[in-house]
């Protein structure tokens, strides 16, 4: 009989959509993740409908124009997913050093 684990959290599939949205293979998260790359897809498919996501040809762009779009677009999701990742790290940091980042407005 075949062992079954408890579902994985709403969390850890937000964060495998997020890594599939910045550019990540789902081959590559399967590899290095528990789930297989046919339910790393499914969640992504699912995230997509849910956020009215469609990936319709824009009109009036060239086919490079597209390529580049759909690029840059890729580039900026994992941008702000390195930010945020960042971001979470400094915050954890000053906590730890019982500091405030630089760049805050304590004044």
């Amino acid at each position: 009989m075949p062992r079954s684990r408890p579902p994985y959290s709403p969390e850890f599939r937000r964060q495998m959509v997020d890594l599939v949205r910045a550019g990540r293979s789902p081959d590559d998260l399967a590899r290095e993740f528990e789930p297989t790359s046919h339910s790393i897809r499914a969640w992504v498919a699912l995230a997509d409908r849910q956020d009215g996501r469609r990936e319709e040809a824009a009109p009036g762009l060239a086919t490079a124009e597209r390529d580049e779009l759909a690029r840059l677009r890729r580039e900026v999701r994992q941008l702000r997913l390195e930010r945020d990742i960042l971001s979470k790290a400094a915050a954890w940091f000053a906590r730890e050093t019982g500091t405030l980042p630089s760049g805050s407005s304590g004044s």
